[in-house]
């Protein structure tokens, strides 16, 4: 049968035993979700657009509901500063780059219905990034699609404005926020001679010349150094398999399927049921070999 074919209500049970066979038994739902999420069907919650910016204002950003109504708000995964009882979000005070999927549980309603919106900027993508003869790069991603280009390069747009990362060694392009990990590697910033598991934060501050009109804005990143794969911690594998699921994959916010990649941050069920889930800072973890 097509896709076309199937009822709603057929679909809706579709997903959810796909999401329930995905999750976790231990898991608890999000707070204050009530009802597992009847994934994709995004109804009633509208917030006018789906895409929202900082600005260069003083006051905060924020997003409301074009129909706002009685129940509960929440969002997933962790980053979004939405009021539970309006549905307001604090655009200014989100973790940028990201999408969201936005809960609303009509008081004394038994659906739980859904909208996916995105605070506007770049993320970086969890993962292991090997070191070769040629330079390893962790490229940013912009609108949370990794193939999008980001606007205004040699046009207004500035990476590590502050000069956080550089200035600390972390190579980062103030062209277009592309971080050279082997540059970085040289830089000292693991010492002179590396060892394994340490790790370095770093604050890039940038603006991006798009709708937000070069607005300040930032990104917390954490790098992880490992001479090899063996030398790995379980730790790193707890940390990659606690995040699946915080990237909503953008050609499809119900679910995206993906083998285990060398950037794992994408999940087989985005927006699990059940999970409480912080994407940032995004963690790179470098591989010299």
């Amino acid at each position: 049968m097509s896709w076309s074919g199937l009822s709603i209500k057929s679909l809706m049970g579709c997903v959810f035993l796909f999401v329930f066979a995905a999750c976790s038994k231990n898991s608890s739902a999000p707070n204050p979700v009530p009802n597992p999420p009847t994934i994709g069907i995004d109804s009633n919650i509208n917030y006018g657009d789906s895409v929202f910016f900082l600005s260069n204002q003083s006051i905060d950003v924020i997003a409301s509901p074009l129909k706002p109504g009685n129940g509960s708000y929440s969002s997933f995964p962790e980053g979004l500063d939405i009021d539970a009882a309006t549905g307001d979000i604090n655009v200014s005070k989100s973790e940028t780059g990201l999408k969201y999927r936005v809960y609303f549980v009509p008081t004394g309603g038994s659906d739980t219905l859904s909208t996916v919106v995105l605070i506007s900027g770049i993320n970086f993508l969890d993962g292991f990034y090997l070191l070769n003869s040629a330079d390893s790069i962790a490229r940013p991603v912009y609108n949370a699609v990794q193939n999008n280009t980001i606007p205004g390069l040699n046009s207004g747009s500035l990476f590590d404005e502050s000069s956080k990362c550089n200035s600390n060694g972390c190579a980062v392009s103030v062209v277009n926020g592309e971080i050279n990990l082997a540059e970085t590697v040289r830089n000292g910033v693991f010492g002179t001679t590396p060892t394994n598991n340490d790790r370095h934060e770093f604050d890039l501050d940038y603006r991006i010349n798009d709708k937000s009109q070069k607005a300040f804005n930032t990104i917390r990143i954490k790098l992880y150094y490992f001479e090899t794969m063996s030398d790995v911690t379980q730790e790193v594998y707890d940390i990659i398999s606690s995040r699946e699921g915080a990237i909503i994959d953008s050609h499809n916010p119900l679910f995206y399927i993906a083998p285990i990649t060398a950037v794992n941050s994408r999940s087989a069920v985005n927006g699990a049921v059940g999970r409480s889930v912080k994407p940032r800072p995004p963690c790179i973890f470098i591989v010299s070999r």
